[in-house]
């Protein structure tokens, strides 16, 4: 077979994912905060990036020079990016939409230590020297103390022998946030050499700690270290706590046979186990909760409808210094120089670009999101309707993948509450009347209410629950009815007899 060298012209369509347009899809599917790390990152190693503030800062400045560059640069030399106002047309845009850059599905979504406290001494010493002015008694607040913070303090009070003392510590740093620690002592004693025995004996020891309850390895230990606290525990109390799977389980008449009381009794001490805390360890400082920062808000409208606008306070203010580029360009005197400021320039431009298209793509979406779904902003939760991606999509011309990214991690706030975008997507339940189907949120919520007005002697069985359904004009089967009572975690209808007839007898005790 003879080879031969030929010239073949062929012509194709091929889709390249250059870094910038990576960068675009990427803050496409970021959460509010993920972005402001993401823009603090590029800030910091971009010097042609700039903040607001740093302009503004500019603007004062006493430097005569500095204020003749700013009257003569033109708004293409130095222009804000500011999302605060209506988003406006970048001359060039992006090369290419979200909408058609992706043919897959879409991809979905620090906490720092207590800082060390300053001693009283600093405080009044910061107070005395002056300073600029500005101090304030409540910089120097301390956090909010730690559980192991609390338990640290406890321990060379109580424990003194070293030895003792290192085995506390190592239960100390063992505790989890709610106050316990892992039931099985055996490898701890493994791996600090020491006798079982006398790890229990710390360990003993370290249960007095406030607040009671804490150390405890399992939830019946941790209401007996209350209880001991509270001079209550008796072999009736102990009778009790070893049979918590029946009182779970509301089987009172099990549990009164085990305890050997009668049902009034009973039903005190049950009081009195309910007045425990089971996790004592939770009223510390441990975990800092983040609140949700909507993306989105959604006012109602003058003429009846709604207005939908971009949240300020999660849209970073960024700008292209173009001046300041113009002004060190003239120094590079190598092709090294040049190419890392063009590098900057191009990028700082990219960022500003995307950006804008992220904040037009989440607002377009969210209108549509509000357009769809206007019963619900209107009547409620019942009146949501089934809701797709691929309706999303092609209502805005975009690819379900792109919806998918503006959804992941992004919320809206309403008048009815603080949703998650994805929230307003749900599944359709056929309607029994040939009518529109009905969302399976708006089932769901339907399920509840029907649950939550039961009573005691009329608990509805989830055959029950479909029937009522199905009078209502939703056509839903037993198994469906059964899943999203699971989901929303309900119990059966036998356990939830059960709970409603223990509240009727503590006498709604709570």
């Amino acid at each position: 077979m003879a080879l031969s060298a030929k010239l073949e012209l062929r012509q194709g369509q091929q889709l390249v994912m250059t870094p910038q347009l990576q960068q675009a899809i990427r803050l496409l599917q970021l959460s509010n905060m993920e972005l402001t790390e993401f823009v603090d990152a590029e800030l910091e190693k971009n010097p042609l990036l700039e903040r607001e503030e740093t302009s503004a800062a500019a603007k004062t400045s006493d430097d005569p020079v500095s204020q003749a560059e700013e009257r003569t640069s033109s708004i293409d030399e130095e222009r804000w990016l500011d999302l605060r106002q209506p988003v406006q047309d970048h001359s060039g845009g992006l090369d290419t939409d979200f909408g058609n850059v992706f043919q897959g599905p879409g991809t979905g979504e620090p906490l720092g230590g207590p800082s060390s406290g300053l001693g009283w001494a600093n405080v009044t010493q910061r107070m005395h020297s002056g300073g600029d002015g500005d101090s304030d008694l409540e910089d120097y607040v301390a956090n909010q103390v730690s559980l192991r913070d609390h338990l640290n303090a406890q321990l060379p009070l109580t424990i003194v022998d070293p030895v003792e003392r290192i085995i506390g510590q190592y239960l100390v740093d063992l505790v989890d946030e709610a106050g316990y620690i892992p039931a099985n002592l055996e490898p701890l004693s493994d791996r600090l050499g020491a006798p079982l025995e006398l790890v229990e004996s710390v360990l003993d020891k370290l249960q007095t700690f406030d607040p009671p309850g804490i150390f405890a390895r399992s939830l019946a230990e941790c209401l007996a270290l209350q209880l001991k606290d509270q001079n209550r525990y008796d072999p009736l109390m102990a009778e009790l706590l070893a049979n918590l799977d029946l009182l779970g389980n509301r089987n009172l008449a099990a549990l009164k046979k085990a305890v050997g009381v009668d049902m009034d009794e009973l039903a005190d001490m049950i009081r009195e186990i309910k007045r425990l805390n089971p996790k004592p360890g939770l009223k510390f400082g441990s975990v800092q909760m983040q609140p949700v920062v909507p993306d989105v808000i959604v006012r109602a409208a003058s003429d009846g409808g709604w207005h939908v606008e971009l949240n300020s306070d999660t849209l970073p203010r960024v700008l292209v210094n173009r001046t300041y580029y113009t002004r060190i360009a003239k120094t590079a005197t190598n092709e090294r120089d040049k190419g890392y400021l063009f590098d900057c320039l191009q990028t700082a431009n990219w960022l500003v670009k995307s950006l804008d298209q992220r904040a037009r793509t989440i607002l377009k979406v969210a209108e549509q999101i509000v357009r769809q779904q206007d019963s619900f902003f209107m009547y409620g939760v019942q009146h949501l309707r089934p809701l797709n991606l691929r309706t999303i999509a092609d209502a805005i011309s975009m690819h379900e993948s792109t919806v998918s990214r503006v959804t992941s991690n992004k919320y809206i706030a309403t008048p009815r509450g603080i949703f998650e975008l994805k929230y307003f997507f749900t599944s359709a339940i056929a309607s029994a009347a040939d009518g529109e189907a009905h969302s399976s949120e708006s089932v769901r919520h339907r399920i509840k209410q029907l649950i939550d007005a039961e009573h005691a002697d009329a608990v509805l069985s989830d055959d029950q629950l479909v029937d009522r359904l199905k009078g209502e004009g939703i056509d839903i089967a037993r198994r469906t009815v059964a899943k999203y009572r699971e989901a929303m975690r309900i119990p059966s209808s036998v356990q939830r007899r059960r709970d409603k007839r223990l509240v009727e007898r503590l006498g709604g005790a709570g």
